[in-house]
């Protein structure tokens, strides 16, 4: 008897190092790969601000990814069905359409992802269909943990020291050889107008992210980077730079989505430090890949907890919920010219530097006291590289409510002098500052009137007032 598996895409979007697909081509004679565009994300807003969960540039990136795993599949003999809708219905329906005995999925950690797993699985089963699901995100394997997720620590060097000590990292799967798809009517991948964007942004010209979605590009990246242009050798020293496409890695896009597995990054580190050099700097690629690994465990364990305006240390913090000034950290415009860069590099490329994440976090959580969730769910709604997990996650950190209650704010003035000393980067994002020298690019209110007229900056006209009083929270570059 021919028997027909589903294989249902999440965050997973690549052939290589899918276990999922995998086994559903080793265990099947037909597989039926198909992706759901999920219409409880794109086309709505967040539950907290008036912003699209899925802005422009990264439906336009999931857009590419969905394509490009189409076109890998096809060179597996295979197909992709691609629909809009609630995977709830959907993926059911389409199970029993395709007479389906089981569906193989990602499994997920995040409580939304994991309600819906549960609605599909309780639906399949309704209909006599198996779900198989399969941990296929991290670095390490869930099941390779030296303790129980409900064990997993809180603060995140206990967890890395007992898991580089006691997991080992297993080797990436290959892709399969084939896709034994049955003929399927080919379905076309929704425009961003089917998806709710009436607004499309265009990414800057000059994009420091100037990359597409796709495992291909996922794959051409790793190359790039690690070996062409050799600039893993130095990513410990570079990564805090803030202009410019090579300071880091810029892997995050791909591995949000699924196109780049963590394992592969790590066996292309193996392969560098055998070939080339082991030092610091490879040893720090993988201690990221563990940081997101953590707030992968973290939300696993601690689910809903994390959305709290307390976090998971539940703490009590009356937060700011000012919509004026929300808009003006949004729009770039709080007269805090660092902060304010980042800010319009986020609206025009769907990118921030880590540096400039952090900076632009804190101004908002810690300075502002403005709901972190706030500027969580704006980040959801731009970034190019969102991760439930890591976006959350990291966010809380900051504000002091998740994984680290110590007090995580950041002097943005010292911040600013320290990482970008000559103002490139203020002077590219915030261009009315740009015939500034460096200490009045970063610091405009420090100009008296003459000086305001002769580089022809008026604050408060040419350029906002600062928000709030600098010398009241910042000690700046004297520090």
């Amino acid at each position: 008897m021919t028997e027909t598996a589903l294989v249902w895409f999440r965050r997973d979007l690549r052939v290589h190092d899918n276990p999922t697909l995998r086994q559903a081509t080793a265990e099947n004679d037909c597989v039926v790969p198909l992706y759901t565009f999920d219409t409880r994300q794109f086309g709505q807003s967040s539950r907290w601000i008036d912003e699209r969960r899925v802005g422009t540039l990264r439906a336009q990136f999931v857009r590419e990814s969905v394509r490009d795993l189409r076109e890998r599949l096809n060179d597996r003999g295979g197909s992709l069905l691609v629909r809009r809708g609630d995977p709830r219905s959907v993926l059911p329906e389409a199970a029993e359409s395709v007479d389906a005995d089981v569906v193989h999925a990602q499994r997920l950690p995040v409580p939304e992802e994991r309600e819906t797993e549960a609605a599909v699985g309780d639906a399949l089963d309704s209909r006599g269909i198996d779900l198989a699901t399969h941990w296929t995100h991290t670095l390490h394997a869930i099941e390779d943990l030296p303790m129980a997720v409900e064990n997993v620590q809180d603060t995140f060097t206990p967890w890395k020291d007992s898991v580089e000590a006691n997991s080992q990292v297993r080797d990436p799967l290959g892709p399969p050889a084939s896709v034994p798809t049955p003929d399927l009517e080919g379905t076309p991948i929704p425009t961003l107008a089917e998806l709710g964007d009436d607004e499309p942004d265009q990414p800057a010209d000059d994009s420091p992210m100037p990359v597409s979605g796709g495992e291909s590009a996922a794959l051409e990246r790793l190359q790039t980077y690690i070996f062409e242009r050799d600039r893993l050798r130095e990513y410990r020293e570079t990564r805090n730079g803030l202009l410019g496409m090579d300071f880091s890695s810029k892997f995050s896009p791909w591995l949000a989505q699924g196109c780049l597995s963590p394992r592969r990054v790590k066996q292309a580190v193996d392969r560098y430090e055998s070939e080339r050099v082991a030092n610091d700097s490879t040893y720090w690629l993988l201690f990221e890949l563990r940081w997101r690994d953590f707030f992968q465990f973290q939300f696993a364990k601690h689910g809903e907890a994390y959305f709290r305006s307390g976090g998971i240390q539940s703490r009590e913090v009356a937060w700011n919920r000012d919509e004026t000034a929300f808009r003006r950290w949004t729009d770039g415009e709080t007269g805090f010219p660092f902060v304010d860069a980042a800010m319009r590099e986020l609206r025009a490329t769907g990118y921030q530097s880590n540096r400039a994440r952090q900076n632009a976090a804190s101004f908002l959580a810690n300075t502002l006291r403005i709901d972190w969730r706030w500027g969580a769910a704006y980040y959801e709604s731009r970034l190019l590289d969102y991760d439930v997990a890591s976006n959350y996650g990291n966010w809380a950190y900051v504000a002091g409510v998740g994984t680290d209650s110590r007090d995580r704010a950041f002097d943005v003035l010292w911040q600013a002098h320290n990482y970008d000393p000559d103002a490139e980067y203020v002077r590219r994002w915030v261009p009315e500052l740009s015939k500034l020298p460096p200490r009045y690019a970063h610091e405009p209110w420090r100009m008296d009137i003459d000086e305001q007229a002769r580089y022809g900056v008026e604050l408060g006209v040419d350029y906002p007032e600062p928000m709030v009083d600098p010398t009241a929270h910042f000690e700046g570059p004297s520090s």
